[in-house]
C-alpha cells in the first residue's frame, strides 16, 4: 500500500523523516528518555504551575453549569470579546470581537490555519532560524519554500534590559540588514516570533519597523507568534501589529497555554482583519471546527484579570530563570539570558562538549537530567556555530530547577 502524501514532506521538513518513516519530535523522544531514566525533564516546556485560581474555578463552573457541548466555530462570545479588549487594554490595537478574533485549538492550529489557507505552492515564508519546528513542517505541508534569517551569538557584557547578564554570556542578536535581505518578489508570509522560543531573544522596534517595510514594499502578509507575550523579564512586550503600517497586514496569534500554565487546554486566538479571518476560517473550520468549551470562559477570565497579577507571574518566572541560569553559570556553562519564555540556551563548549545532540543523547543516562539540543531547531539539524547549544526549561518547580543543577553540577565537576 502506499502511504507516500503531503505528510512526507512535513516530516521532512522537519528532520522527522528517515528511511520513508516519520520519527517521533526531538521532545518524544527526550520525554521518553526520561521516563526511562528517571530524569529530570528539562526539555520540554510544560510548566509544573497550577493556574491561577479565578481561571481553574472558572473552568470548573463552567462544567458543572453544562458549557461541555460545541461552541460556535469561531468561539464563545464571551471569549472574543476578552480577547478584542486584551488587545487594547494593554497595546492599544483595537478589533471587532465579531468579525477580528478567532478562537483555536491553541496557537497550533492557528499556526496551521493560517499557512495553509494563505501559502501556494512555490510563495516564500520567513522565519527566524533557529524556530519552532512546527514552522518548517506547516511550510512545507502548504508547499511554499522556507526562509530564514539567522540569530547570532557572541559573548558579551551585561546589556541593561532588566536582564541578570554576567560579562561572557552569550549575546543574541537578528540583523537588520539579513532581514530586509531575505525579502524577495516571492514573499508571501513572514512569521514573526517574538518573544522568541527556543531562545528568550525579544525583537524591538528598529528589527520589527525593517519587518513591517519590506512586508509593505513586497505585499507580503506578517503572521505572528506571541504566545510567550506575558512572561516578559524587563521591558514589555512589543508587538508587530502596534507599528505603523503593520495593523491591517498583521495575523496576530497568541493563546492561553503559557500565561496561565494551562498548556493542555489548547485555547488560542487569531486577530485579524475580516478578509483574513474568513480565509483562515475557510481551513480553521474543517480541521477542527471548534474547541475547549467550558476552557473557553476560563480564559475570558483569565484575560480579564488585573494586570498586577500578569506582572506577578513574570516576576515569578523570572526568579526560576536567574536560578537557572546562574546555577548554569557556575557549572561552567555559557549561557544566554532570555528577555522573555520558559527556556534559557547553554553552550557545553566550555566543558568539553561540542556537540549537543550527542550530549543530550547522553545526558539522562549520565547525569539524570534531559535538555534538547539547539540544532533540533534549525534546517537539517545543521545548527553551525550553535552546534554546542542546548536548551533548558526553567518553566519547573525550583525544586525540580535545584535538583536538576546539583545532578549537573556532580556530571560537570570531572569535566572542569
Amino acid at each position: 500500500m502506499n502511504s507516500s502524501g503531503p505528510w512526507t514532506r512535513a516530516a521532512a521538513a522537519a528532520g522527522l523523516l528517515v528511511g520513508g518513516q516519520a520519527r517521533p519530535t526531538v521532545f518524544a523522544q527526550m520525554s521518553a528518555k526520561a521516563a526511562a531514566h528517571d530524569a529530570l525533564n528539562l526539555g520540554q516546556g510544560y510548566p509544573d504551575d497550577d493556574p491561577p485560581a479565578l481561571v481553574a474555578e472558572a473552568a470548573i463552573d463552567a462544567i458543572r453549569r453544562g458549557r461541555n457541548q460545541y461552541p460556535p466555530g469561531a468561539g464563545e462570545a464571551e471569549l472574543r470579546e476578552a480577547v478584542a479588549e486584551h488587545q487594547a487594554g494593554w497595546y492599544g490595537l483595537r478589533w471587532d470581537p465579531a468579525t477580528e478574533v478567532l478562537v483555536t485549538t491553541g496557537a497550533t492550529e492557528a499556526l496551521a490555519a493560517t499557512i495553509l489557507a494563505l501559502v501556494e505552492p512555490g510563495d516564500e515564508v520567513i522565519t527566524l532560524e533557529p524556530f519552532y519546528d512546527q514552522y518548517a513542517a506547516l511550510i512545507a505541508l502548504a508547499g511554499g519554500v522556507h526562509r530564514t534569517v539567522p540569530i547570532t551569538s557572541r559573548p558579551g557584557s551585561a546589556t541593561g534590559t532588566g536582564s541578570a547578564a554576567d560579562d561572557g554570556d552569550l549575546v543574541l542578536d537578528v540583523d537588520r540588514d539579513a532581514l530586509r535581505a531575505a525579502f524577495s518578489e516571492r514573499t508571501r508570509l513572514v512569521l514573526v516570533n517574538t518573544p522568541h522560543n527556543p531562545t528568550g531573544l525579544m525583537l524591538w522596534v528598529e528589527a520589527l519597523q525593517a519587518i513591517v517595510e519590506e512586508a509593505v514594499r513586497h505585499d507580503a502578509l506578517i503572521v505572528t507568534d506571541e504566545v510567550y507575550e506575558h512572561l516578559t523579564f524587563g521591558p514589555a512586550h512589543l508587538p508587530p501589529a502596534t507599528l505603523p503600517g503593520a495593523q491591517d497586514r498583521t495575523i496576530s496569534i497568541s493563546s492561553a497555554g503559557k500565561t496561565f500554565a494551562v498548556t493542555g487546554w489548547k485555547i488560542g486566538w487569531i486577530t485579524a482583519r475580516p478578509e483574513l479571518i474568513t480565509a483562515i476560517t475557510g481551513v480553521k473550520q474543517w480541521l477542527t471546527y471548534a474547541s475547549g468549551a467550558p476552557f473557553q470562559p476560563a480564559v475570558a477570565a483569565g484575560l480579564r484579570m488585573d494586570p498586577t497579577v500578569f506582572h506577578d507571574l513574570a516576576a515569578d518566572l523570572r526568579a526560576r530563570r536567574d536560578l537557572l541560569t546562574d546555577g548554569l553559570r557556575r557549572i561552567g556553562f555559557r549561557v544566554s539570558v532570555p528577555e522573555a519564555g520558559y527556556f534559557t540556551v547553554a553552550d557545553a563548549g566550555p566543558l568539553g562538549e561540542s556537540d549537543a545532540r550527542a550530549l543530550a543523547e547522553r545526558l539522562p543516562e549520565e547525569a539524570g537530567v534531559v535538555a534538547i539540543p539547539l540544532s533540533a531547531f534549525y534546517r537539517g539539524g545543521e545548527a553551525g556555530d550553535a552546534s554546542s547549544h542546548l536548551r533548558l526549561a526553567f518553566c519547573k518547580s525550583r525544586a525540580t530547577i535545584e535538583q536538576a543543577l546539583e545532578r549537573l553540577e556532580s556530571w560537570a565537576a570531572p569535566r572542569r
